[in-house]
């Protein structure tokens, strides 16, 4: 199964992406973007952090093992029109 990674994109230049150093097995693309979308509502709901602000301008980098991107997860998409309504 491919492996891919999720850098977490918090500021401009090289000091504001984390990288992931493991990554996670998927069995593509669509099924990584999901885990991110996932993993983006739980450090909203969950963390806090001094070198994040605002975590609704964060993005999650997806890149592949080969380390070409496959996917840009803004941390905005976590929240969805339904959501807006209530």
């Amino acid at each position: 199964m491919p492996r891919y990674f999720l850098h977490l994109r918090h500021g401009p230049g090289p000091d504001g992406l984390a990288l992931d150093p493991d990554g996670d097995e998927f069995a593509g693309p669509e099924e990584a973007r999901a885990h991110a979308l996932a993993v983006a509502r739980d450090l909203i709901a969950r963390v806090r952090l001094h070198a994040v602000r605002d975590w609704f301008a964060c993005t999650f980098e997806v890149t592949d093992e080969h380390g070409q991107p496959v996917a840009q997860v803004p941390f905005s998409e976590t929240v969805t029109e339904e959501d807006d309504a209530d």
